[in-house]
């Protein structure tokens, strides 16, 4: 486990495609109208019931940006009118007091994340008084044990905003910073101080956050090998508990922002490939860990010491040391997962307003998982997470034959394996340090929505 990630140019121009992210299995793709909001209040009766209830995970989506980022794909509404999210933040507290009605009060809440959009788009007592609505109607512990997260545009946010932040319950926060190059930020509309990011970082930690994360983004447009090793040194000065580091994918067809980038501004995939490499190399030699996908942490990490476990554990918002609670998600597009089933909400605030004031819970569709879907997602989670399969453990739980079950699948991991993505026998399939970038390509063998479906499907490239 503690092995570092090898880039192997080769094996990526082999193995790199297209293919789904994981963080749920099966993919939001399968997502089904036929579920609805009765579906949904059976499951939470359900999980409510368990001998020994699980904790519970709240994710927020606070959709508002005060201006548009070119890369972007999210759901997201762009205004400068901060006024235009007093009606939303109305409906969320009525979702968030219907959704608290629904679950049982033995039920702790160890997870809250706050997504967008850019939820400090929201001015501070709006976010304290949505805070407290929260600790209102589930249960909240008190002290700081739980972990409370933001997501903050560092345009947003200063000294003394980061500690009202602090007061207000966070102990956790992600700065999206993308690259400190000022040509970058301004071919991508994004252009922010490295001085104040910096500045607001440091006083996180004055604050005694729990855990500072800042992500950052490649493949953009106007970035440099050389540019790019800039930004990473930045990075690494600022010295954060995590790293994120996306790749960037150009899909100017699915997000219109996008169609604002200039084409030839993009670095060449073998620049971009260049850039990946000394991102990986740079962060491992500073003391990085890479967990996997995008992520990397600090050694002393909770997600380290998850994935040295094997205890790891993937969901909607990446990667998560919480492997059982239920997600009760709230606000439009926002998607959770009760029990062996996910749902998601409407996309629009009209549907929303709609539905919550019938008292209703605006769910428009989601998935009753099958025992293959358990199962498969099981095997998905343990690559991806903790870079092995228990073979054995598998077919003892499961009552079956792997080689049997899984034998058209064997097939292609037999080439990956004597090609070095893997190593297999058996009792066990490990992913190698050479591997690791492609845990995706390795993963969709195992999908079998992926294997059967005669439609494209658009996704990111795996690199």
């Amino acid at each position: 486990m503690g092995k570092k990630v090898i880039f192997n140019e080769q094996l990526i121009n082999r193995y790199d495609c297209s293919g789904p992210r994981y963080t749920s299995y099966p993919t939001a793709v399968q997502f089904n109208h036929a579920y609805g909001e009765e579906d949904y209040r059976e499951w939470v009766s359900a999980s409510n019931d368990d001998p020994i209830p699980t904790s519970l995970s709240l994710y927020l989506h606070i959709p508002f940006c005060d201006t548009i980022c070119y890369y972007c794909g999210c759901s997201k509404i762009v205004t400068k009118d901060k006024t235009r999210a007093a009606g939303y933040v109305e409906l969320l507290k009525k979702e968030i007091k219907i959704q608290g009605a629904l679950f049982a009060k033995d039920r702790p809440v160890v997870q809250i994340h706050w997504g967008g959009g850019t939820p400090t788009f929201l001015e501070n007592d709006v976010i304290r008084d949505i805070f407290e609505t929260l600790k209102n109607n589930f249960n909240v512990p008190e002290g700081d044990e739980g972990e409370f997260s933001i997501e903050v545009d560092p345009r947003t946010v200063d000294s003394d905003r980061i500690a009202q932040l602090r007061s207000i319950g966070f102990n956790r926060i992600s700065f999206g910073v993308q690259d400190f190059d000022g040509e970058v930020q301004k071919a991508v509309n994004r252009e922010h101080s490295t001085e104040l990011i910096i500045k607001s970082i440091n006083a996180a930690r004055d604050n005694n956050y729990h855990s500072i994360n800042i992500d950052l983004m490649y493949g953009l447009p106007r970035q440099t090998l050389e540019s790019y090793r800039k930004t990473i040194q930045t990075t690494i000065d600022a010295s954060p508990d995590r790293i994120a580091v996306y790749n960037y994918a150009h899909m100017p067809d699915m997000f219109k922002p996008q169609r604002r980038i200039d084409e030839n501004e993009l670095p060449l995939p073998e620049e971009k490939l260049k850039i990946l490499q000394m991102t990986i190399e740079q962060l491992q030699q500073a003391g990085y860990v890479y967990i996997g996908m995008d992520h990397f942490a600090k050694k002393t990490d909770d997600l380290v010491k998850a994935q040295e476990k094997g205890t790891l554990h993937r969901n909607f918002q990446g990667y998560s040391t919480h492997a059982n609670c239920d997600i009760v998600a709230m606000g439009i597009t926002a998607i959770g997962r009760i029990g062996d089933n996910y749902s998601q909400n409407v996309r629009t605030i009209e549907e929303y307003e709609s539905c919550l004031n019938e008292q209703k819970i605006p769910v428009f569709r989601g998935l009753e998982l099958e025992a293959d879907d358990v199962m498969r997602r099981e095997i998905i989670n343990s690559l991806m997470c903790n870079n092995q399969l228990d073979i054995k453990r598998l077919e003892q739980k499961w009552g079956i034959k792997f080689n049997h079950y899984f034998e058209s699948a064997l097939v292609h991991l037999r080439g990956m394996a004597g090609n070095g993505l893997l190593e297999m026998n058996d009792e066990l399939i490990s992913v190698t340090p050479s591997g690791r970038l492609l845990a995706r390509t390795i993963c969709m063998e195992f999908d079998r929505y992926l294997q059967e479906s005669k439609k494209e499907q658009h996704f990111s490239r795996v690199i």
